[in-house]
């Protein structure tokens, strides 16, 4: 069960912890959200659980009672320590906190053998976002994400080619995952309340996803620094020598060389930098 915002306001002051706004700290106080998270990402005895920025624990002490084994990652030093206290002696065996940053360790220290099947649930610090993003999209890629992110970064996750709001953390993000149905969650579920609208988001891993390696990103991402050029002049400027294969890749699919990289569909970024080894 969540804690109410006068039982939240309660426990900081006497932790003696005033929420951080450069860390993002915003504590849910919606059970009705909690419930949605476990739901959302079917959590089940003996999953293997990735949680993001814990905080006061009210999202963590669901998945540990649901009978997940939790691994955490926690920068603040006195929410870690609170978490130890209050949670370690309750889950031995089965809660698993590292104090870092959550960039560094993007899946909060959770075995590498038992990362391909794990879940990751997380009301996710707005600052840190889509960093992480990028680290999880490393691989090995977790198989479901239920996020509670920023609606902005959520609608940028899953924007469509064509969109205003698809780029390249569009193009990664969807060629691992697919966004099922999520959640849009009022500022009124936290503590305090963001100035700005969240959603909790669905994303389940592809039966074939696609891991864009370091170089295939910084290509991409050098593309759509010039989003409003055409792609013929991009690929001239960016990929000299390689011209008529990109631009065969793109009349395969039906496109233009007076296409812009906003409107490339997923599949085909995949086929043009796979063929694509070095960056711009």
């Amino acid at each position: 069960m969540a804690l109410t915002p006068t039982e939240t306001r309660d426990l900081l002051a006497r932790l003696g912890h005033v929420p951080k706004r450069f860390l993002g700290q915003n504590f849910l106080v919606d059970g009705n959200i909690v419930r949605k998270s476990l739901e959302l990402a079917r959590v089940a005895p003996g999953d293997a659980v990735v949680e993001i920025g814990p905080g006061l624990g009210t999202l963590t002490a669901a998945l540990l009672e649901a009978g997940a084994e939790v691994w955490a990652v926690e920068r603040d030093r006195t929410l870690s320590a609170h978490l130890s206290a209050s949670l370690a002696p309750r889950f031995p065996g089965t809660f698993h906190l590292t104090e870092a940053d959550a960039v560094d360790l993007p899946l909060a220290g959770l075995p590498e053998e038992r990362a391909p099947g794990c879940k990751v649930v997380a009301n996710l610090p707005y600052a840190i976002s889509s960093p992480w993003m990028d680290a999880v999209l490393s691989g090995p890629l977790p198989s479901r994400m239920v996020l509670m992110l920023q609606r902005e970064a959520a609608d940028r996750y899953t924007a469509l080619p064509g969109t205003r709001g698809f780029g390249a953390i569009s193009i990664f993000v969807q060629g691992a995952y697919d966004a099922a149905p999520g959640h849009r969650v009022s500022s009124s579920c936290f503590h305090p309340r963001p100035d700005v609208g969240s959603t909790l988001l669905n994303l389940v891993r592809k039966a074939a996803p696609h891991v864009f390696c370091r170089e295939h990103k910084m290509l991409i991402r050098g593309c759509f620094q010039q989003r409003r050029k055409q792609m013929g002049a991009v690929i001239r400027a960016r990929q000299p020598g390689r011209e008529a294969e990109w631009l065969g890749v793109l009349e395969s699919a039906g496109l233009s060389p007076r296409v812009r990289a906003e409107a490339i569909p997923v599949a085909v970024w995949i086929r043009l930098v796979s063929g694509s080894p070095r960056p711009a």
